[in-house]
């Protein structure tokens, strides 16, 4: 489901194919659901570790990676500095100017693409095998002799300007931002990853050679893997690729944030005709061992688009919103419960006391068992859908990585969320919703708030 207030992130380049290669991936959807996963561990020769599922039955190989490099990370005065790396190390490196590095890419229908959250540094690489070996040189390249040339460093900076720009004046940006300094103050995690058009301008070439150098390191590396290539071939080709990393990064130390939650609303004035709000609570982290217990809950109350309560009562029953909607948003050092909707002024009010009370109702009651019946035959039914491609599997090979998950997670998760009980959910939701501590953000000219 796509909320509101979940910040957006650069798109991969848009690359032309080959017509052949074309047909080649367009089949990928049709092959890796078709059997049980096997998640093997492999560890180079330089300890650098990836969870592979190799399947031959396409050419086709995609790595996904990720570093705790992200934008809690970048210096004072400096902000937007891991996201400005993230952008322009495929634009040059070694020998390869922004232009021919590009060129080259496109001519071996490679994709190959970086970005930056708040937690993480991550990138993906997606290549044919008859170009495996090149592929992994050219991530070697960029992650090592990136070139930082004047011209692509200013065009990229003005595209990041551009993007801040429209999102200081977009209310849903401005909703979330304002809820996130609300609750965490100064942290960190409050900044935007691109920064603010001072910070941006205020980085230099040398401060992203920087970041490169001390950032970067095989110890931290989260990595997964997916298609046609096997343990022995990866094992070679991580040492070659990330081998020559430092195997320790010089990461500034960031502090756990402290959650400060008043149940309050705070509104914003905009002339607009709709207004934007942004309310939550503590959540949990993804570490945490009742997490699937918060997920399940989480569907019923808002996560389940049309199966959820929010939609039910604020959509559905009243026409109030068209949408509303909850997630758990776990960062690595705290987690987040967030809901949000979008109405006419006139409704906002009503909108949320809906959303309140919904939040409250859960956290005395709990969920009924049909709810969590359906919540369960939603939830296992559509976990395979996530695996249709080699990008998928990749990612969420890497996400387990970076989450400590054993290789058997895939086929366990299902088996975690079947043994959900409705006691269990119940004990949580007593335990975790508070709905006096509900704090809100509205940005726009609302009604009854």
């Amino acid at each position: 489901m796509t909320h509101l207030f979940r910040l957006p992130t650069r798109s991969a380049p848009v690359r032309l194919l080959a017509p052949a290669v074309v047909a080649v991936l367009s089949l990928c959807v049709l092959v890796l659901p078709a059997r049980a996963m096997e998640v093997q561990t492999v560890t180079s020769a330089e300890g650098v570790t990836a969870y592979l599922v190799s399947d031959s039955t396409l050419p086709i190989v995609t790595l996904d990676f990720s570093l705790p490099a992200g934008s809690i990370t970048d210096p004072v005065g400096k902000r937007g500095l891991a996201y400005l790396t993230s952008g322009l190390i495929d634009e040059g490196a070694g020998e390869y100017d922004s232009q021919a590095f590009r060129e080259h890419l496109d001519d071996l229908a490679i994709e190959l693409h970086f970005d930056a959250g708040r937690d993480t540094f991550s990138g993906t690489l997606k290549t044919t095998t008859e170009n495996l070996d090149e592929a992994f040189r050219l991530l070697r390249l960029a992650l090592t002799e990136p070139r930082f040339d004047a011209e692509p460093v200013e065009r990229i900076r003005a595209q990041v300007l551009s993007s801040i720009r429209s999102e200081d004046e977009d209310p849903n940006t401005i909703a979330f931002r304002a809820w996130m300094k609300e609750i965490l103050g100064d942290h960190p995690y409050t900044e935007d990853e691109k920064g603010t058009a001072e910070s941006v301008n205020a980085i230099t070439a040398e401060d992203l050679r920087m970041f490169m150098k001390t950032r970067l390191s095989r110890k931290d590396l989260s990595i997964g893997v997916a298609g046609d290539v096997d343990a022995v071939a990866l094992g070679t080709l991580l040492d070659e690729t990330f081998g020559s990393l430092p195997e320790k990064a010089s990461l500034p130390e960031v502090p756990k944030p402290t959650i400060t939650l008043t149940g309050k609303t705070t509104v914003i004035d905009r002339d607009i005709p709709q207004s934007m709000a942004v309310l939550g609570q503590k959540g949990l982290l993804r570490k945490d061992p009742r997490w699937h217990v918060a997920y399940v809950l989480n569907y019923i109350l808002g996560g389940g688009g049309f199966n959820s309560r929010l939609m039910e009562e604020v959509r559905e029953k009243r026409g109030l919103a068209y949408s509303a909607y909850s997630y758990l948003y776990p960062f690595r050092l705290t987690g987040l419960w967030i809901a949000g909707t979008a109405t006419q002024n006139a409704r906002m009010g009503e909108s949320l006391t809906v959303m309140r009370d919904e939040w409250r109702r859960m956290a005395e009651e709990g969920p009924t068992e049909e709810e969590l019946t359906d919540a369960k035959t939603y939830l296992t039914g559509a976990w395979p859908l996530r695996f249709t491609s080699t990008e998928a599997v990749a990612g969420m090979l890497s996400a387990m990585r970076v989450n400590d998950l054993p290789p058997d997670y895939i086929d366990s998760r299902n088996t975690k969320v079947e043994a959900v009980t409705i006691e269990d959910i119940r004990e949580l939701a007593k335990e975790l919703m508070d709905p006096d501590a509900l704090t809100a953000v509205v940005v726009g000219k609302p009604e009854g708030v």
